[in-house]
């Protein structure tokens, strides 16, 4: 065996220790003689065999990135480490997720996709025969309508925030399916029909209208999620899939879909998924995500160890269409400059932004405000405030705002210099 004394491991070594140990009775496989090797050999990986391949690829030990889970419930969330994370795509398994009774368990050859009402000839569509039909994939960000809802308010206003707390009800993926205008086709849509019901086949048999128009020019029933099958959490086998669309459009284990002339108001866009107004009254079916961006480095916890050149980065993302401009503010938003867009930047997707900043070692504020390809330009809390008041928790896409203290210490707070 390999010795402080005698570090390295030869080839001749190599073969004769591990035939050596093997038959020796010590181990049983070459496997197990390259671990025996391992655990007395020098920390030079040039020095030890490395590990066999496996059917399933995992993370190195210290990078192991997790959802952050709002409670263990049936009704509940994890939210995405937006932090941690390259580039704009979200791995799978750190995609967030939102529920409203767990996620069922569905076999992919059982889940059947009925599709009726206001159309010629009512179908039911098995797994199998989806896939027969024309594929498309496109890269899009999924946004829970809630993301960041439950942080701004005016009675109460938390520093210790990390980005992934706060808007972590966002991620982006390859979604592949079918295009749900094909299948639409194949039924025949009636005259008159101007929305489809979607419904899920969880135990909270989550539903919602959406507007034919949108589900014609877009929408895709998703089955496959960045080169695999979507995962069980993500509405396994299959999923409605609205670009753009508050998350909770997106149906997960669709099982109907109906067409009809008018909204349903079902339970899940009555009860939930509305903005109560200023003055009393409620928005509803308020579908698109609004245009928004937000800061991921430098962010809560991070403390920046000196002064001197920095780089912001993070994220921008719009309903609407592509984002064209994200300008950054280090006064608190006093004056903005422009930062440099990362490609690709495709249609209802996340794209990264990044802007050299020279901190002088002073209090200071930065923030971060993005402008889609509509001219829509992301408001302030105030703004916002003012347009929809404080009630609503639901589509809170104002300018977010750090603090970096004297200390370096960064914290979440309002955009200003107070």
């Amino acid at each position: 065996m390999p010795s402080a004394e005698s570090p390295k491991l030869s080839r001749r070594r190599w073969i004769t220790t591990t035939s050596g140990v093997i038959a020796a009775g010590l181990v049983k496989t070459q496997a197990d003689a390259i671990q025996l090797i391992a655990q007395e050999a020098p920390t030079d990986p040039t020095k030890v065999p490395g590990r066999l391949v496996s059917e399933i690829g995992s993370r190195a030990p210290g990078e192991q990135p997790k959802r952050l889970i709002r409670a263990p419930a049936l009704s509940s969330s994890s939210r995405t480490p937006l932090a941690d994370l390259m580039g704009t795509i979200t791995p799978a398994d750190l995609h967030f997720e939102r529920h409203h009774a767990g996620i069922p368990e569905i076999r992919f050859e059982d889940h059947e996709l009925l599709v009726h009402g206001m159309v010629e000839r009512p179908m039911v569509f098995r797994m199998s025969e989806l896939m027969r039909y024309p594929q498309v994939s496109r890269i899009r960000f999924l946004e829970c309508s809630g993301n960041g809802g439950g942080v701004y308010n005016r009675e109460r206003m938390p520093t210790e925030v990390t980005v992934q707390a706060l808007d972590g009800l966002l991620s982006t993926s390859e979604w592949t399916g079918v295009a749900v205008s094909t299948i639409l086709r194949e039924v025949g849509v009636r005259p008159g029909a101007n929305w489809v019901l979607a419904e899920g086949g969880d135990s909270a048999v989550m539903s919602r209208s959406v507007p034919l128009e949108k589900v014609m020019k877009d929408s895709i029933l998703a089955y496959g999620q960045n080169g695999e099958r979507i995962r069980p959490e993500q509405g396994y086998p299959l999923r409605l899939f609205n670009p753009g669309y508050e998350g909770n459009t997106s149906v997960k284990w669709l099982r109907r879909i109906e067409v009809t002339d008018q909204p349903t108001h079902t339970r899940d866009e009555t009860s939930k998924y509305t903005d109560p107004l200023g003055d009393g009254t409620v928005r509803q079916f308020s579908l698109v995500m609004d245009a928004k961006s937000v800061i991921t480095f430098p962010s809560y916890p991070y403390v920046l160890p000196d002064k001197g050149w920095w780089e912001i980065r993070g994220l921008a993302w719009s309903g609407r269409g592509r984002i064209t401009r994200v300008e950054v503010s280090t006064d608190g938003g006093r004056n903005w400059s422009d930062a440099a867009l990362e490609g690709p930047i495709l249609d209802k997707s996340t794209v990264r932004f990044r802007h050299l900043f020279e901190w002088n070692g002073r209090d200071t504020v930065i923030l971060s405000r993005a402008t889609d390809e509509t001219g829509y330009v992301q408001p302030t809390v105030e703004q916002l405030w003012e347009a929809r008041g404080i009630r609503t928790s639901y589509h809170q896409n104002h300018q977010r705002a750090w603090k970096i203290a004297r200390t370096g210490e960064v914290t979440f707070g309002l955009g200003d210099l107070v």
